[in-house]
C-alpha cells in the first residue's frame, strides 16, 4: 500500500494527466501510518500495562530521521549552487522550519497554496506531511500515557486490562470526530492553511488507528469473499479519488473521505484471517521493493522536480520529467540501502538502541543547522553589496522621478552593471512589505486604522487589493505632510471592482471578497472622505459569472468594466473625489531571481510589461473616465518607451513581478502627491 501512495503522490506532482488526483496519496500514507502505530502502541499497552516512550521515539528516529536528514543536507547544497541567491536563501529557511518538524506550520502561516508548482516553490514544501505526521506521534503516546494511568485508578495502581481498549476507542473517536469536524470548517473558511494543519488531518489518522484497535478484530471472523469486497470497494475508492479529483477539488475536507475510507477498508481486509484476493495486487516483488523504498522517493521526488524546474527556470518537457523520475527511484534505492537500512536494522541501530537513538535528533538539528548557517553566509557574500558600481543619477534633476526612469533605461540598455548599494537590501526584497498595521484585512479585520495626520482637515481612503498596499508608503508620506487623515482598505487578491473572482491558485468563489467591498462602500459612505483613491490588479485567476469561472482576456474584460463602473458609481455618491490609480506594469519573470542568479547586468532583467495586464488595467481607465472619476497613470514612474527597469537610481523598483516595493513606492511621494493635488 505504501507502494501504490508514493507511486500516485509521484504521478500527480509528475503531471501525469489520468491522475490529477495523485495527491490523495499523502492521506493513504496518514491512515497507514495511524494503523501501524497505533496498533503497536495499543499491543505494548495490552501486554505491559504501559507506554515506552523513549523506546517508541527511538524507533521513530530511526526511521524517519537519517533519509530526512541526508535529502535536506542535499537539497540545500543544490538549492545554493543552482537557484538564485533570494530562493537560496528562502530554501535555508525552509530547511529550519523542516528540521523542527514544523514545515506545515510555516507554510500554512505563507499562505502557501500547496498544488503551486514552478519556480518559486520550496523543493521542502512535501516535508509539510512529516510534520503532522511526527506532531501527531508527540502527542498520541503521551495521550496514551494519561489513559493507561486513568485505568489504574481503583486497582491499587494495578492495570485493569478491560478498560485500556474502550478508552483508547472512545478518546480516537472524540479526536476523529473532532479533528474532521474542523477539517470541514477549515477547508470552507481557509483552503490554503487547513491542507497542511495536523488539526484538520489528525482524523486520517484517527481513523487508521480505529481501523487497527476496532475493526482488524472483527475482519479475523470475516469470510475471505466478504474481505475481497471491503478489498475491493477500498480500492475504487482510492482509485476514483485519484482520477475524479483536481487541484480545485476543496481538500481536505469531505473529499478526503474517500481515499481515507479506501484505505481503511483495504487494511482491514489485509488484516482479515483469510487472504482476499485484492492482496495479489499489492503483495508482489514489485511493490514490495516500492513499498520498501516508499519513504525515500517520497523524500527525493519533490526537490528532485522542484529543484530542476528553477535551475532549467522553465517547466520540465515530458522527457525529462521522466529522467527525473527516474533518477529519484535510483536514488531511493541508494538511500533505502545505505541509509535507511542500516540505522533500522545495522550496526547504528545496535549501537543507537534504546535511549541512545533519540540522540538522533538533536545530531540532526546540528548537522542542519550548521549548513543552513553557512549557506546564509555563502549567500550574504555572494549578494553583498561590494565594488564601486554607482547608482544612476540625472543631471539637475534628482527630483524628477520620470528623468530618472529614463536615466535608468538608457543605462540599462547600455548593459551598465548592476548599481553595488542598491535599496532595499537585494537579498530583502522579498521582506518589503507595507505595513498595515492591525487593519489587516487579508484576516478579515473589520476595524479602520486612521493612518497620517492626527485629526486632519481631509480624509483620504485608498482602496484596493495588495497592489494598493504597495502605495502605503508614498500615501503615509503624503497624509503627513499634506495634514490628511489616510485610512487603507486593501485586502490582499481582492479586486476593487465589483466582480465575483477566484483567489490566487484557488477555483472557488472568493466569497470574503464580496463581503469585503460591502464592506468597504459601507464605511466610504460612513467616512464621506475629501479624496477616494482606488489601485487595484486585474484578476489573476478568473471572474464568476454565474456559477461559470471565466478566464479568458475578453471575458474578464467585460465583466470587469461592468464592476469598476459600479464601483466608481458608488464611490462617487459618496466622496468628493474619486480617482483611479492605474495598475503597475507587470513583468513576466521574477526580478528578483534575475538579479540574483549569475551575473546580469542592468539590461539583463529589464522587461516588457504583460500584455494582458495592459489590457485589463485599461479596462479600469475606461470605466473611470466614463463615470468622470480622475486618473493618474504611474506608469512614467516605472517605464519608459515600453522598457521598465529593475532597478532605477539606486532602488530596486519591483519586489516580485507585479508589487512595487516599499521604498521606491516612498520616493515617488512628491509626484504621486502632486498628481493627486493632495499637496
Amino acid at each position: 500500500m505504501r507502494a501504490v501512495a508514493v507511486l500516485v503522490v509521484v504521478a500527480a506532482h509528475a503531471g501525469v494527466p489520468f491522475l490529477p488526483g495523485g495527491f490523495v496519496g499523502v492521506d493513504v500514507f496518514f491512515v497507514i501510518s495511524g494503523f501501524l502505530i497505533s496498533g503497536l502502541l495499543f499491543r505494548e499497552v495490552s501486554e505491559s500495562g504501559r507506554v515506552s516512550l523513549a523506546s517508541f521515539w527511538s524507533r521513530r528516529a530511526r526511521r524517519i530521521l537519517p533519509a530526512a536528514t541526508v535529502v535536506t543536507l542535499v537539497t540545500i547544497a543544490v538549492a545554493i549552487v543552482g537557484l538564485s541567491l533570494i530562493d537560496a536563501r528562502q530554501v535555508v529557511v525552509d530547511a529550519l522550519w523542516s528540521s523542527l518538524f514544523a514545515a506545515n506550520v510555516h507554510f500554512a502561516q505563507q499562505d502557501i497554496y500547496y498544488f503551486t508548482s514552478g519556480n518559486g516553490t520550496s523543493p521542502l514544501q512535501h516535508y509539510w506531511s512529516l510534520a503532522v505526521e511526527e506532531q501527531f506521534y508527540v502527542v498520541w503516546p503521551l495521550l496514551l500515557l494519561g489513559l493507561v494511568a486513568l485505568s489504574r485508578v481503583g486497582r491499587g495502581g494495578r492495570p485493569r486490562a478491560h478498560l485500556p481498549r474502550w478508552t483508547i476507542t472512545i478518546a480516537l473517536v472524540v479526536i476523529t470526530a473532532a479533528s474532521f469536524g474542523w477539517s470541514l470548517h477549515q477547508t470552507a473558511e481557509q483552503p490554503g492553511s487547513a491542507y497542511f494543519s495536523t488539526f484538520t488531518r489528525a482524523w486520517e489518522l484517527g481513523v487508521g488507528g480505529l481501523a487497527a484497535l476496532v475493526a482488524v478484530p472483527l475482519a479475523r471472523r470475516l469470510h475471505r469473499h466478504l474481505l475481497t469486497a471491503l478489498g475491493a470497494v477500498g480500492v475504487a475508492a482510492i482509485l476514483v479519488a485519484c482520477v475524479a479529483f483536481t487541484p480545485e477539488t476543496a481538500f481536505p475536507g469531505y473529499s478526503a473521505a474517500l481515499p481515507v475510507l479506501g484505505t481503511a477498508l483495504l487494511l482491514v481486509a489485509g488484516a482479515g484471517a483469510s487472504r482476499p484476493l485484492t492482496s495479489e495486487l499489492l503483495d508482489n516483488p514489485p511493490m514490495r521493493v516500492l513499498g520498501d523504498w516508499s519513504f525515500s522517493i517520497y523524500l527525493w521526488h519533490w526537490p528532485a522536480l522542484i529543484l530542476s524546474e528553477g535551475m532549467l527556470g522553465r517547466p520540465l518537457l515530458a522527457w525529462e520529467t521522466g529522467l527525473v523520475v527516474l533518477a529519484v527511484l535510483v536514488l531511493s534505492g541508494i538511500t533505502f540501502r545505505l541509509v535507511e537500512t542500516p540505522f533500522r536494522t545495522g550496526r547504528p541501530a545496535v549501537a543507537l538502541r534504546v535511549p541512545r537513538a533519540l540522540v538522533l535528533y538533536p545530531a540532526s538539528l546540528v548537522l542542519v543547522g550548521a549548513t543552513c548557517l553557512a549557506g546564509w553566509q555563502w549567500t550574504a557574500v555572494q549578494g553583498g553589496e561590494t565594488g564601486d558600481n554607482p547608482p544612476i543619477t540625472v543631471t539637475g534633476s534628482h527630483d524628477d522621478a520620470v528623468a530618472l526612469v529614463r536615466a535608468s533605461v538608457d543605462a540599462a540598455r547600455d548593459e551598465v552593471a548592476i548599481p553595488s548599494d542598491l535599496t532595499p537590501d537585494l537579498l530583502e526584497l522579498r521582506d518589503s512589505i507595507a505595513d498595515v498595521g492591525e487593519c489587516d484585512y487579508a484576516e478579515d479585520v473589520r476595524a479602520i486604522c486612521p493612518r497620517g495626520a492626527e485629526n486632519g482637515e481631509r480624509t483620504l481612503v485608498v482602496v484596493g487589493d495588495s497592489h494598493a498596499r504597495a502605495w502605503i508608503p508614498a500615501f503615509d508620506r503624503i497624509a503627513t505632510e499634506g495634514d490628511w487623515t489616510a485610512y487603507y482598505l486593501v485586502k490582499p487578491q481582492c479586486t476593487a471592482a465589483h466582480v465575483l473572482v477566484a483567489p490566487v491558485n484557488e477555483a472557488r468563489p472568493f466569497t470574503e471578497c464580496v463581503a469585503f467591498q460591502d464592506w468597504v462602500i459601507d464605511m466610504v459612505s460612513g467616512l464621506e472622505p475629501d479624496l477616494v483613491v482606488v489601485a487595484s490588479s486585474p484578476p489573476v485567476n478568473g471572474v464568476y459569472d454565474g456559477a461559470d469561472r471565466y478566464e479568458a482576456t475578453d471575458k474578464v474584460a467585460s465583466l470587469l468594466a461592468d464592476g469598476y463602473d459600479e464601483l466608481f458609481t458608488e464611490l462617487l455618491g459618496s466622496a468628493k473625489r474619486v480617482a483611479l490609480l492605474r495598475d503597475v506594469p507587470k513583468s513576466p519573470d521574477d526580478p528578483g531571481t534575475c538579479l540574483t542568479q549569475g551575473e546580469p547586468s542592468l539590461g539583463d532583467c529589464m522587461f516588457n510589461p504583460v500584455e494582458r495586464s495592459e489590457i485589463l488595467a485599461e479596462v479600469a481607465v475606461q470605466s473611470a473616465l466614463l463615470t468622470g472619476t480622475e486618473v493618474v497613470d504611474p506608469t512614467p514612474w516605472l517605464c519608459y518607451d515600453g522598457d521598465c527597469p529593475v532597478v532605477i537610481g539606486g532602488t530596486l523598483s519591483y519586489r516580485d513581478t507585479d508589487h512595487i516595493t516599499t521604498e521606491y513606492a516612498a520616493s515617488l511621494a512628491g509626484a504621486l502627491g502632486r498628481a493627486l493635488d493632495m499637496l
